[in-house]
């Protein structure tokens, strides 16, 4: 008697390796998570390959590949994962979006708050799966310079013209550094980088980086600086809460729902004034860090890969169930 045969899995995300964005780092990281038990594949659709159930990253870029699916496979499996300005900004006008959840057997959400935005027939299907990073903890932050780091693309919803404005508001005598890392997916916050670099010598910008180049970023800094507008749930804070660096964040659901409530390092959305004032005092206060850090540590176990993996396996188990009697032939 052969073995089993595996189940097989498409993960469709709206973006592959080359964009090094969250959709993808989720994808891959699910696909290594997930390759013990079934065959899974990563593609930017679905076109009708034969596969026993769809993992669909988000609800209005996945839109075609989820509808397709469901038209030509009624009672199959399909997860949706909302992954940001699909729940966050789309979910509320969009059809297409509202059609995939529509659609969905079983629904991801990557942080609690993000429950909220579901209606009561789309919360009896969801479950929160947070996002996890390995442990990278460094020990050679600069010497000369206290330096904050931000990463994300340079585009409208991670803000960056906030943090650009904070720091020219920076004292003048202060030891910040900022390093702001991400493409210039928007080339006038590119050209707007530029123009502060220019303007204030204690701004860098390093444009996109590799992904092991940024964590060592992450791991040296004093703190992350996090400035979304919308997050379904940011890796980066993730990365740098799992290299014991504290984040100073922009008070949205999206950070909320990994940093907790009552986290004392938020600043109101867009306020390059009070964020200027959080990294100054950040600076100049041992007690502030020592709290960040100690809140940080709190939701760190939370965030370890095992954690992830147990959760991402249980929903392939959930999602075939009820399939089990129509896996595929080989």
């Amino acid at each position: 008697m052969g073995k089993p045969s595996k189940p097989r899995v498409r993960i469709v995300t709206p973006a592959m390796a080359s964009a090094n964005n969250g959709n993808w780092h989720t994808a891959a990281r699910w696909q290594r998570f997930l390759a013990p038990l079934a065959e899974v594949d990563i593609a930017l659709g679905w076109q009708g390959e034969p596969v026993d159930a769809l993992i669909a990253l988000h609800a209005r870029r996945s839109a075609n590949s989820i509808a397709r699916f469901r038209a030509a496979h009624p009672t199959r499996p399909l997860a949706l994962v909302f992954t940001g300005t699909d729940l966050y900004r789309d979910l509320e006008h969009d059809a297409s979006a509202q059609h995939s959840l529509q659609c969905a057997s079983h629904v991801v959400v990557l942080q609690d708050e993000a429950l909220n935005m579901l209606d009561a027939e789309a919360h009896a299907k969801a479950r929160v799966i947070v996002q996890s990073a390995p442990r990278l903890v460094r020990h050679d932050q600069a010497r000369t310079t206290f330096d904050f780091v931000a990463v994300g693309h340079l585009r409208e919803e991670k803000d960056p013209l906030t943090l650009m404005a904070a720091a020219q508001l920076l004292s003048a005598d202060s030891t910040i550094r900022i390093v702001h890392i991400g493409n210039p997916l928007d080339a006038a916050l590119g050209d707007a980088a530029q123009r502060t670099m220019a303007q204030c010598p204690r701004y860098h910008w390093l444009g996109g980086l590799a992904s092991d180049s940024t964590r060592r970023w992450i791991a040296r800094a004093r703190a992350l600086v996090h400035m979304s507008r919308m997050e379904g749930g940011a890796n980066v804070v993730i990365e740098a809460v799992r290299s014991k660096v504290p984040v100073l964040a922009s008070r949205i659901a999206g950070n909320v729902g990994l940093l907790g409530r009552d986290y004392a390092g938020y600043y109101p959305l867009g306020d390059a004034a009070a964020l200027a004032a959080l990294m100054q005092r950040f600076a100049v206060e041992p007690q502030f860090v020592a709290q960040l850090a100690a809140q940080c540590a709190r939701r760190e176990p939370r965030f370890a890969p095992a954690v992830e993996a147990a959760n991402v396996r249980r929903l392939l188990s959930d999602l075939l169930v009820n399939a089990a009697t129509e896996l595929l032939p080989q």
